[in-house]
This record gives C-alpha cells, structure tokens and sequence, in this order.
C-alpha cells in the first residue's frame, strides 16, 4: 500500500470480474477479495494475484509463490493449473486486467476527482507543480502524482517511479478522496501509457508538453514514443467524462498530435505561435524571471513569473491552460504565478559566495540545451557544467549531449550519473564523442570529487551548472543504490571552503 493509514477494502470476487474483458474462469466467484497485487511478495491471505508479463520478468513464475503467500484467485494470460481451492481468471491482457480490478476494487476513486494528466519529454513536473499551486490557491485541495513525490495535501511520500502500477495508482486517487481532494495532477509518462497502468483514470485534461529524444531503449523509436504519449489523448473521453486536451504547437511533434485522427475530445493549443489559443506575446527573459502578455480563452493578462528560461514559459502556458480548462479564475492564476516556486531540482540554485550555482534534472539532449541556452544568456562570466548520462539507457543520446554542452558551455566536467549496470569509463567515452574538437572538458567520474572541481573553478560572475539528476537523493550503481543529493553535496562542500 502506498499509505501506511490505507484501510484495505474488501470485494467479492463477482463483483471484480465483471470489470474484465471477456475472462474465462475456473472456480468459486464468490470469495471475498482482501487485496490485488502484481507482486508476489506482497501477496497477503486472501488477495488476488495478477501475473503481469513485464519487459523484465514474467509474471506467471511468480504464480506458486503468491499461492504459498495466500492467495486465493490468480489472473493469467495462459491457463495455468492452481489448486481447485483457487479461482483462475485468463485474460487477454493482464496489463489492461489489472487497471480495471483496481479501479474497481476502490470503488473508482478517479470519478470524484478533477484530473490533469501531463506527458512529454520534459516540463511536466514543473508544469505540474505549477498547476497544483495554482489550484490549491484557488482553494481546491489537490494531488500530486510525479517524478518527484507522490502528494496528498501537505503530506508527501517520495515517488518510486514517474507514474506508479496501476493499483498503487489507483490507492493514491483512492486516498486523495478519503482527505478531501477536489483535484488530482497527475505526471503520465510513455512506460505507464504503453503498459496500461492509467488505462481506467478519468482524465478531465490531458496536457502534451513536447517530445524529444529520450526512452529510446524501451520504445525502439521516436514513431512508437510519439504513439505511447498519443495514447493518453486518444482515450480522453473513454471513462465517461468530458474531457479536454491542451498541446503545445511550437513542438512538431504536438502539431501532428492536434491532427491524431483517433483523438475524439476538443483540444486547445498553447504556445509563442500567433495562431495558439493560450499564447505569449512580448517574452521578456531576465535574471529574476520571465514576463509576457498572455492571449488565451479566459482573457487577457500581463503575466509575472519567477521562473528562468523560455522553456519555463511552455510550462507556465500549459499550466494556465490546465488551469483555465478546470475553471480556475484568469486574476487568481496570475496573482499565483507572480510568487510561485520552481519545482525540486528544476533550475534550482544553491547560494555561494562566488559565482553562482544551479541544480537541474536535465537529462536529454533537448533538456540540457533549454538550461544551458538559459543560463548562457544570463552568466556574465563563464559558464561551467558538470554532467554524465544514465547507464542501460538509449546510448544515441550520450554524443548528442556532448556536443550540446560544448555548443553553450564553456568548460565541461563528465562524471557519473546513475551509471547502473554499464562502465562509467564507457558512457564517458560516448559522451566524449559528441564534444566539439578544442573544447575544454574534463572526466571525473566520481561525481562528488566532480562537483568539488567545478566549484573550486568559479571566480565572480561564473556559473556551474549540475546536471542529470535534479532532485533524486541516491546514485545507482549495479544493483546498489547508494545516498546522494546534488545539492546537499554541494551544500556540504561549500562548508569546507
């Protein structure tokens, strides 16, 4: 459970098969279900087990240790034998089955909330930040599923995964009802699409923030991560509600979206393009934020934002779409954004005595770009970056960033991100072959003894930018995850200078 208070349900296994598709069953449909769960090791007497076939394992291996665990229905893709003393269900697709059990199985909880779900490459922890913020100024009490945390009101659990499993999904909608939620933002990204965990959440708004290069390791390539992403707007509409989508055309990618012939709900367009239906005219970008005259649906409005970056500008837009699409009141939205905070790790800056230093989860080619285009237009000195890329991940990206931090940087240190189960000499390798001939870089692997070199580089006026990992607290290595914080690390070492 996701909630240490989470007051399990029970449900007669009738009840829950009528929410499948077409199942063939083999048993007792009378039993109450206690608990519905993918992983074995969590199976308690009395649950229901579903055996998932993931890109990792498959989980119909898994089928004798949840019946030694207790439990007294299985769900399978195949027939398979289980004692005559437990219910078996085959499905078509176990991913899709366990989405409908568990939305069920808490009674829908997705139904009682307004819900926003956000997907792209990059901005939709920032957008959903801002989204939330502004909701909750406008008195709506409201959830937040992210990369970041998973939250209910003031209450925070750190967040295992962008978008969880479908049952810890639909736990979290469940709890944000018990406490009194109007609203739910939720961060959708191209592996939960793809593997149906957010099939069964209502969505009122989907939101696409823009689609570059990243996950290419899973989805094989840019058509099918384009046709993961599409699938949250192709399915706005199917859980009864009247939904709305809102995409962002200065993306091509969100352009062909806008003409996806399977999307049936309206759809609104949001960007710096004069024909945008919420747009910015006049950006202005400097050192403490952004401004711009909006344009949209709700009205006109000059907008202030402490936010740095044109990319934070695609955020604030998307985020005034949402907003305005769940009727939150233009005035409220800009007296909000005047004061908002960035998100965790997003363009974060640690005060030091000299030079300046930021903290960004940038970690695609087109991410790394926006931040170091941003801070290259701000530095007054040089401009310093410390960054690796994650290991057993799309390998095509790492030269792709090199040369991206040689195009605005004007030093560069390589170290380790998340190395995981790869060589960190080898992704360091690959970074390196992007690196424009002449351009000053450096390989420190160890990433603490890397951050320790940049700072010691600054001189007044400089800036160094960490990037890769943002707001994540641990470094994963092999099968070893290991504390660490960017900042705190950065804090520690400014101590000792």
């Amino acid at each position: 459970m996701i909630w240490a208070d989470a007051v399990p349900f029970t449900m007669k296994l009738e009840h829950l098969i009528q929410a499948l598709d077409a199942p063939v069953v083999i048993g007792s449909e009378a039993k109450a279900i206690e608990g519905i769960t993918y992983d074995s090791r969590l199976v308690k007497v009395g649950w229901l087990f579903v055996a998932i076939c993931g890109s990792q394992q498959d989980g119909q291996q898994f089928i004798t240790d949840a019946l030694d665990r207790g439990a007294i229905a299985v769900v399978s893709e195949a027939a398979v034998p289980v004692p005559r003393s437990v219910t078996h269900i085959q499905v078509a697709n176990a991913q899709v089955a366990i989405a409908q059990l568990a939305s069920t199985f808490q009674h829908h909880p997705g139904r009682a909330l307004h819900i926003a779900g956000i997907t792209g490459t990059n901005g939709k922890t920032t957008t959903a930040y801002c989204i939330r913020s502004i909701l909750e100024a406008a008195e709506r009490l409201t959830g937040l599923v992210g990369t970041v945390e998973y939250r209910i009101g003031e209450r925070s659990l750190p967040a295992a995964r962008t978008t969880p499993e479908a049952t810890e999904l639909q736990c979290l909608l469940s709890r944000m009802v018990k406490h009194g939620c109007d609203a739910a933002v939720m961060e959708v990204s191209s592996h939960a699409l793809d593997q149906h965990r957010v099939d069964c959440i209502p969505f009122d708004v989907g939101v696409f923030t823009n689609l570059t290069r990243d996950h290419l390791d899973y989805h094989g390539d840019l058509e099918s991560y384009f046709q993961a992403k599409a699938k949250l707007f192709t399915r706005l509409g199917n859980e009864g509600k009247t939904a709305s989508g809102l995409v962002n055309t200065d993306d091509p990618w969100g352009r062909r979206l806008m003409e996806h012939p399977e999307v049936s709900v309206p759809v609104l367009s949001y960007g710096l393009n004069p024909e945008a239906d919420v747009r910015a005219e006049e950006p202005v970008f400097h050192a403490h934020g952004l401004s711009f005259k909006l344009k949209s649906p709700w009205g006109e409005a000059d907008v202030c934002v402490p936010m740095l970056g044109r990319f934070n500008l695609h955020n604030v837009l998307a985020a005034i779409g949402t907003c305005g699409l769940l009727g939150v009141d233009l005035d409220l939205m800009v007296t909000c954004l005047a004061q908002i905070e960035s998100a965790p790790g997003r363009l974060e800056r640690v005060d030091c005595p000299v030079g300046g230093i930021y903290v960004d989860y940038a970690h695609t080619e087109d991410a790394l770009d926006n931040v170091l285009k941003t801070l290259s237009e701000l530095v007054s000195g040089r401009l310093i970056v410390v960054f690796g890329c994650g290991g057993n991940r799309d390998t095509h990206k790492r030269a792709a960033m090199g040369r991206v931090a040689s195009k605005w940087a004007d030093e560069s240190i390589i170290t380790n991100d998340n190395p995981r189960k790869e060589d960190p000499q080898a992704i360091a390798t690959e970074i390196l072959s992007g690196v424009e001939q002449g351009h000053p870089v450096e390989v420190i692997l160890d990433r603490k003894d890397a951050i320790q070199h940049g700072i010691g580089r600054l001189q007044e006026g400089d800036i160094l930018l960490i990037a890769g990992k943002g707001h994540e607290t641990t470094q994963e290595f092999a099968d070893t995850l290991v504390p660490f914080d960017d900042r705190q690390v950065v804090r520690r070492l400014l101590r000792n200078v």
